[in-house]
């Protein structure tokens, strides 16, 4: 399993075990699984898609960055 941390500036949006991550990267979408290499992103306007034990959730975001390091994904996003 994956961990994702969501934070905006106001709060942070989610924080809990994840199966997988797309994210708006300014040179397309991206998936993150489970054990992916490490990487800094920054992020497009777009469409943040992560999948936990209750489904699919979205959440719209105005730019940001994308951090992944040993299975912990971070994002700090401006949510719409």
């Amino acid at each position: 399993m994956l961990k994702l941390r969501i934070v905006s500036p106001e709060k942070v949006v989610y924080d809990g075990e994840i199966e997988r991550v797309n994210v708006p990267g300014i040179l397309g979408n991206f998936e993150i699984l489970q054990n992916h290499a490490p990487i800094i992103s920054a992020l497009q306007n777009g469409k943040v898609v992560y999948v936990n034990a209750e489904g699919e959730h979205e959440l719209d975001v105005h730019g940001g960055f994308v951090e992944v390091q040993k299975n912990k994904v971070s994002l700090c996003v401006e949510v719409i």
